[in-house]
């Protein structure tokens, strides 16, 4: 039997399963584990069991390394001031590059060994010499990814527009489904942009949750 365990990601909100390499995590524990993207620390919400013959075909199985240690989380705390410092870095090498992009989000991978760049351009930028600015003063591996105006609204969150909290693309969605005029005729609503926009300027997500009835 294999102990497969639910792991939340606070940083994208995205889950993902992961076999226990050691037994003993518990819903609500912080955990390390390994991914695609490197070493990640994220928090366990749902744990099972189940037959290891389901995953003989597998091609590879990503792990929880272990449960987070003090340090773990004290040096979780301490990317926040990173990630900040290489926003303000990467801001101003934009400006002095004069580049056509707008700086959403930087997110340090936990181990130290990537930096991610999110960035939203209304045209392809060619930021070949803003990499090596940022490889240079940071020392890592610089990812930039390009991301559309309901991500961006998603990784910066938010107050919604309905003012009752966190807009619903940052809070639980999962999937940013695309949301179309036909939608907003069908439900017989009045076409008023300042209505109908979220912060991201594109239609709201939640008129998709009553399209369906």
């Amino acid at each position: 039997m294999l102990e497969l365990v639910t792991v939340r990601f606070k940083d994208s909100k995205r889950t993902a399963e992961f076999v226990a390499s050691q037994p003993g995590l518990r819903v609500g524990d912080r955990c390390i584990v390994g991914t695609d993207r490197g070493v990640e620390l994220g928090i366990v919400v749902w744990r099972r069991t189940v037959e290891q013959s389901s995953f003989e075909n597998a091609t590879r199985i990503h792990k929880a390394l272990r449960k987070a240690t003090e340090r773990d989380l004290y040096l979780y705390e301490k990317k926040s001031f990173r990630e900040e410092k290489a926003h303000r870095f990467c801001r101003k090498r934009i400006r002095v590059r004069n580049l056509p992009m707008k700086l959403s989000k930087v997110e340090y991978i936990f181990d130290g060994s990537r930096v991610v760049f999110y960035f939203t351009a209304s045209r392809r930028v060619d930021f070949r010499q803003l990499v090596q600015d940022l490889a240079r003063e940071l020392r890592a591996r610089i990812e930039m990814r390009q991301i559309g105006a309901r991500d961006e609204a998603r990784l910066v969150g938010g107050l919604g527009a309905c003012g009752t909290g966190e807009n619903c693309s940052s809070k639980f969605l999962r999937e940013l489904r695309s949301v179309t005029v036909k939608t907003v005729k069908a439900q017989q609503l009045g076409m008023n942009p300042t209505r109908l926009s979220g912060m991201c300027g594109r239609l709201k997500c939640c008129l998709n949750f009553e399209s369906e009835f």
